[in-house]
């Protein structure tokens, strides 16, 4: 029985909308897939962040190869109606995302494989048009030096900002294939924070309990609401290329995060811009940093990817010339962002191993003040100007910033 492992790293990336049925699949079907990703990370206490665009691309990358039942599990999940559809879309998201200006961005998928197997030629063909991905031959056998080409690999792909993805006790002579996607993403703000008014401030973890943080501030013009379902303040604040932003929601109350969280449960995150007008708005933003390690098979098993680590059930029967039975062995993700006055930085790795804005009434348009001094939720979207109106944009980070050990001091 051969393994399969899957990784992704990742950074912050913008992806422009086409108008095409399958790149709006993939946005809706990443939009869902944050979503039941999120639920299931949250529920431990702490900080969260990952990347779910590049967890989906390299999933979607495997979905090429499965087969029956596996097939329709990676369809149900991703939010796709066929691999296909997956492929072309994937296709445009490519296309569009290592090309768009004024910012660094780039989005790589690479497949290492055994060196006694081979590729079938239609999975091979799909994923190197469609998923642009290379293929390498390997020796898993000798797994240091193994792991450490996919780790520089890696490391390159993402300006050195994700080390080690990989541990070379995760490869053996039995793995068969690594399916490798990565994102890196540095993007200047538009409007940059000015140093010298970064000041020591409040952030308060609960009602009650504060530390010192580097509270960054800003005034201008943003896209702003007040959200009265979700009982929170949202703010877009974007990059030198607009088509990319940071989201944060921010609880009205100190300690609203759970209720947040539930609520954004039944909320459509592609759609979290909606009906927002451009006040003047007094931003006061804590410097942060972030790095996660996520072991995503339990996760991958709760939202209903569990037949893909299964012995007996998983079938890739597509992927590899020959009748080896394959599954996956292991799913890891390493994600990084740091979030400062010039702008943000970030990255992150998936392995698989074996909107329009309303327009605002001018009595609307009074000074706003959004002070992240507690518990919030952010994400880093991408959006095309031109197809706006859609209402959909892409998900590409989602986080919790809740405790003290990710400020910058």
């Amino acid at each position: 029985m051969g393994t399969i492992c899957i990784l992704s790293f990742l950074a912050l990336l913008p992806v422009i909308m086409g108008g095409r049925e399958e790149l709006q699949a993939v946005i809706e079907g990443n939009g869902h897939f944050t979503k039941k990703l999120y639920n299931v990370l949250a529920q431990k206490e702490g900080n969260v962040f990952f990347s779910p665009i590049s967890a989906h691309a390299v999933l979607a990358m495997a979905y090429q190869g499965s087969k029956g039942t596996t097939h329709e599990a990676f369809g149900k999940v991703l939010g796709f109606s066929g691999h296909l559809q997956a492929a072309e879309g994937y296709s445009d998201v490519l296309s569009h995302l290592n090309n768009v200006p004024n910012v660094q961005l780039l989005m790589a998928n690479k497949i290492f494989v055994a060196e006694d197997a081979s590729l079938k030629p239609t999975f091979q063909e799909i994923t190197a048009k469609k998923f642009l991905s290379e293929v390498q031959p390997v020796n898993f056998g000798n797994n240091n030096a193994t792991a450490k080409l996919i780790n520089g690999w890696v490391e390159d792909k993402t300006q050195n900002k994700i080390k080690d993805l990989i541990s070379p006790d995760s490869l053996n002579s039995a793995t068969r294939l690594v399916l490798v996607n990565a994102i890196y993403f540095k993007g200047t703000w538009a409007s940059k924070f000015d140093k010298s008014l970064t000041v020591t401030d409040k952030f308060y973890l609960n009602d009650v309990d504060s530390i010192d943080v580097q509270m960054m501030n800003n005034k201008g013009k943003y896209f702003f609401k007040e959200d009265e379902a979700l009982d929170a303040k949202v703010l877009e604040l974007p990059y030198s290329n607009p088509e990319v932003s940071l989201i944060v929601i921010l609880p009205n109350k100190r300690n609203g995060i759970a209720q947040l969280e539930e609520k954004l449960a039944n909320t459509d995150l592609s759609k979290i811009t909606e009906n927002m007008y451009k006040p003047e708005v007094v931003v006061k933003l804590p410097k942060f940093k972030m790095e996660a390690t996520i072991q995503m098979n339990e996760v991958l098993e709760k939202v209903g990817l569990g037949v893909i680590f299964s012995q007996g059930e998983a079938n890739f029967s597509d992927m590899l010339t020959g009748s080896e039975p394959l599954y996956v062995s292991e799913v890891i993700q390493k994600a990084f962002i740091e979030v400062n006055e010039e702008g943000t930085e970030a990255a992150a790795a998936t392995v698989v191993e074996g909107v329009p804005k309303s327009t605002a009434f001018s009595w609307l348009l009074l000074l706003q003040h959004f002070t992240v001094d507690h518990p919030c939720i952010f994400l880093v979207r991408s959006h095309d100007e031109e197809h706006s109106t859609s209402g959909f944009s892409k998900i590409l980070f989602i986080g919790k910033l809740s405790n003290e050990q990710v400020f910058i001091r």
